[in-house]
């Protein structure tokens, strides 16, 4: 883009949307995946309107220009980082909620929503909405519809796109599409919206999400056991679950990610386990019997400690230690590369355990958190970034880590999405079929592909 061209475009938008300063073009350059570069926009367009969005759109494909959307820049993938002489097209000033109709549990929405202000506005009108990243305090839902975005209450719940009824998009030549419904069922036509869903900004801008709710669920007890082998704390997952119990978390911490937790916040915690598994029940009056059922199964898998919460603040208490994994890992002092690879419960003792295994053979840092009870694990690699062979040694590592997740039969992301940083090993999870199937819908959508250009699909 040339300066004529930032003018054009400013002349077309109203006041106040189109900006060209270096300064704010820096701020808004990449989100947090550290390890992907980040190119030199030429502008960013602040939307506040769908007609915002479809003017940009229809402007940008008709001249060639790429478009990077963006929403809270919270995402782990470099899939909002700058493209050089891009458009930056930011949803966040898109954050009114526009409706919640509690008859029929719905809410619509606009994209620049944050997750946690959804969250609390539904619950004053008594309903629930349950998708909970661990970013949700900051990320925005349009950023968990671009990654199917998911959380802690996944295991029992499932992730943003078991939630998403309706959309509008607007499409890559600025014409607006809507999909799917507010209904409960609907089945008329393919369906495009969960052709949207996890897309990444690759086939469209979301401008609008309807959403189904749930009735508010019982404030949750919360119970922590702690493990002298990571393999018996895999077993009691495979144990509690298999025992027909649902609970609404059940998340796993290795060692060094507890010892890390410990620096910023002494917890308590016991030294010398290998690792901690943190399980929540809201079902009420029923939340005891399956905390006491946890427990049992803990202790017969050699748990060499089990704390029950005896009321919800307590259980808040522990859950602290989970959600301050990512400032953990800020104050390591580290660069840290974050996966999310998800893998089959029965085969999470082989990815932890293999974890270890890869941090001695490349000489790096090794962290280990997720989401036991869907087999999604977010392993984290950290080093020293200023050091170019460790850098090197980073990156081997984390395609090792990568390498390890698809042997064991699982996924390269189960919530962070593809973005820039998995690009390359998507073309090792799909096969061929899959591959030009995609390439295909990603042409017919966007035939200039301005949308997000080298993202998600590898070239």
């Amino acid at each position: 883009m040339t300066t004529a061209d930032v003018l054009a475009l400013r002349d077309l938008l109203p006041d106040g949307r189109v900006f060209d300063d270096v300064d704010v073009l820096e701020a808004h350059r990449r989100d947090r995946a550290g390890f992907c570069p980040a190119g030199a926009p030429a502008a960013l367009v602040r939307a506040r309107s769908t007609e915002d969005v479809s003017v940009t759109l229809e402007w940008a494909h008709r001249n060639r220009v790429p478009v990077v959307p963006q929403g809270a820049r919270s995402g782990l993938s470099g899939a909002a980082n700058a493209l050089d002489g891009c458009i930056l097209l930011s949803l966040e000033k898109m954050d009114r909620i526009l409706d919640i109709d509690v008859s029929e549990q719905v809410a619509v929405v606009q994209p620049g929503v944050v997750n946690g202000v959804l969250a609390a506005k539904v619950a004053e009108h008594g309903l629930f909405y349950p998708p909970d990243p661990g970013s949700r305090s900051i990320s925005t839902i349009g950023g968990n519809v671009a990654t199917n975005a998911g959380g802690m209450c996944c295991v029992k719940y499932g992730v943003t796109g078991d939630f998403v009824r309706g959309l509008e998009v607007v499409l890559a030549d600025g014409r607006v599409m809507r999909t799917g419904r507010r209904t409960a069922k609907g089945v008329a036509g393919y369906d495009l919206t969960h052709l949207i869903v996890g897309s990444e900004g690759t086939l469209g801008v979301v401008t609008e999400v309807t959403v189904a709710l749930r009735p508010a669920a019982a404030q949750p007890l919360t119970a922590v056991a702690f493990f002298p082998t990571i393999a018996d704390a895999v077993r009691t997952v495979a144990g509690y679950l298999a025992e027909g119990y649902r609970p609404s978390v059940l998340e796993f911490m290795d060692r060094p990610t507890v010892n890390a937790v410990q620096k910023i916040a002494d917890l308590g915690f016991p030294e010398g386990m290998a690792g901690m598994l943190l399980v929540q029940s809201d079902r009420g009056d029923a939340a005891p019997g399956d905390l006491a059922a946890f427990e049992t199964v803990a202790r017969t898998n050699s748990a060499s400690d089990v704390v029950v919460a005896d009321d919800p603040a307590e259980g808040e208490l522990l859950m602290q230690a989970r959600r301050l994994v990512g400032d953990a890992h800020e104050h390591l002092g580290l660069t840290v590369l974050v996966d999310d690879v998800c893998v089959p419960r029965r085969n999470m003792v082989n990815l932890v355990e293999g974890l270890g295994r890869i941090a001695e053979q490349y000489q790096v840092q090794v962290l280990c958190a997720g989401h036991a009870g869907d087999g999604n694990m977010h392993p984290v690699v950290a080093f020293d970034a200023d050091d170019a062979a460790e850098s090197v040694r980073a990156q081997q590592a984390f395609d090792a880590i990568m390498a390890l997740g698809l042997d064991l039969g699982g996924t390269i992301t189960g919530e962070h999405g593809v973005g820039h940083l998995k690009q390359r090993w998507l073309g090792e999870e799909l096969d061929e079929a899959a591959l030009s199937t995609q390439r295909a819908i990603k042409a017919a959508l966007d035939p200039h592909n301005i949308l997000n250009p080298g993202r998600v699909l590898p070239e």
